[in-house]
């Protein structure tokens, strides 16, 4: 089940997404890793919200904007089947993404930690199953790939916003209290996901 979530004024937002920036940047600093980001329905807003604050050269690494399925499979490696069996808009997907950007684009190196956004954030595109609002989240690092599936009301902006804000601060508590997160799947860390035949396809971004 999807946890929903509401939206905060845009300023506080704002802050709120800059303070979580400069936490993770401690974290990532002091330990020498680096940062990829997967997106779809944010089209880059963490990663913009990451090379907003000087210095992150040291601890950001890319940003991968997979907005078509076709993209999710040629930039990332998320199996074309997989898409069809679970949707875009899935958990499944969500990790297979995370996975893809940390184990490295063609030709780019491989980095520590990884997360990806992929959901619905309307007007348009929603369904009964995976209304407007529905995104999900992964978060691959060295010893751990979990994730998560909410909801979020608001328009398209504040939806976008509140998913930059969550996936950020996931990551953040993640890397300051380094104990498994629920759902953590350790052997899924590195391992590209199989198919679930089972579920419905998701509805465009």
């Amino acid at each position: 089940m999807a946890t929903q979530h509401n939206d905060a004024p845009a300023s506080r937002a704002f802050r709120a997404i800059s303070d979580q920036v400069a936490r993770l940047a401690i974290q990532l600093e002091t330990r020498g890793w680096r940062l990829a980001t997967a997106e779809s329905c944010t089209g880059g807003l963490v990663a913009g919200a990451c090379t907003e604050q000087a210095g992150s050269s040291v601890w950001f690494e890319r940003g991968v904007v997979s907005y078509s399925n076709a993209a999710k499979t040629s930039l990332l490696g998320v199996p074309a089947e997989l898409i069809v069996a679970e949707g875009a808009v899935s958990e499944a997907v969500a990790r297979a993404m995370a996975q893809g950007a940390r184990g490295g684009v063609p030709g780019a190196a491989e980095v520590e930690v990884a997360v990806s956004i992929t959901g619905v954030a309307g007007p348009g595109g929603g369904s009964a199953a995976k209304p407007v609002g529905t995104v999900c989240f992964g978060w691959a690092l060295p010893d751990r790939c979990w994730t998560e599936r909410c909801w979020f009301d608001g328009d398209r902006a504040a939806v976008r916003r509140q998913s930059v804000a969550h996936v950020l601060g996931r990551l953040v508590d993640a890397l300051e209290m380094p104990a498994p997160c629920p759902g953590t799947d350790k052997s899924a860390a590195l391992s590209t996901p199989g198919n679930t035949p089972t579920a419905t396809p998701g509805s465009a971004e």
